[in-house]
């Protein structure tokens, strides 16, 4: 495991390990902090409580248990699957039906946006050249709510952030991402 995204508003960690390296947050709000779709990593977790008072973990994809349960029940915090609200931070439907249910975190005071599994920067989510990339399930329908939000940062569950030119990205990513899905596809398979 190791930080990324480290900004004035929280960090990352990332499991180098995983071959699907799996990502984690936590954001600081107003001296507390909130951990997203968290992996247990005891240097995480003591950082995150030197950053402020614990408020809550944030599960944006129903299937994305990871430590969240138990990171919670620890913390003593509330664990809130797929929310729809938690001030101060909106949440953007992505998907949600039995199969996949999914929200995305906007926090809108410091244009960051979050990302379980609809983005993402390791090399099976993007096409040749792309900063983040739209799930290959998804890319012939990219969440239409994601058209709404120009952020300045990505954080994705899978991979490390997008800091600069983070709108761009997004919106490119969104129009494009039917057309380079051939080249995302094979990207994905040499990646394997």
């Amino acid at each position: 495991m190791r930080f990324c995204d480290e900004q004035d508003f929280g960090f990352g960690w990332i499991d180098d390990e995983d071959p699907i390296r799996r990502t984690s947050h936590a954001l600081v709000v107003d001296g507390g902090v909130w951990l997203i779709d968290p992996v247990a990593w005891p240097d995480a977790e003591q950082r995150a409580l030197e950053s402020g008072q614990p408020r809550g973990v944030l599960q944006l994809l129903d299937r994305h248990n990871r430590d969240c349960a138990a990171i919670a029940a620890t913390l003593g915090v509330p664990h809130h699957v797929v929310p729809t609200h938690v001030p101060p931070f909106e949440f953007l439907p992505v998907l949600r039906n039995r199969f996949w249910r999914e929200v995305a975190l906007w926090w809108p005071e410091r244009r960051v946006l979050v990302a379980a599994d609809a983005l993402g920067t390791v090399g099976y989510f993007r096409a040749p050249g792309e900063p983040v990339g739209v799930h290959p399930v998804l890319r012939l329908t990219p969440p239409r709510s994601f058209r709404r939000v120009y952020p300045e940062h990505i954080l994705t569950g899978h991979g490390k952030g997008v800091h600069e030119d983070a709108a761009v990205a997004l919106h490119t990513a969104l129009r494009t991402s039917r057309r380079r899905l051939p080249a995302a596809l094979w990207a994905s398979v040499r990646h394997r």
